[in-house]
């Protein structure tokens, strides 16, 4: 169910390109692409990960 204001995203491995995540967000607090440091599975290491759009 989705709640009113936020907005689902995708977050993609930059070194392999694999999307691995989905998170949310509210889109009017904010507006920017998310870029978090998550562990990635196909690399098997942790890599920044970048909200995909």
């Amino acid at each position: 169910m989705a709640v009113k204001g936020r907005e689902t995203f995708i977050l993609k491995c930059t070194v392999c390109n694999e999307e691995n995540y989905n998170g949310s967000k509210n889109k009017r607090l904010h507006p920017d692409k998310v870029e978090v440091k998550k562990y990635c599975p196909r690399c098997n290491k942790m890599t920044v990960h970048r909200e995909k759009k």
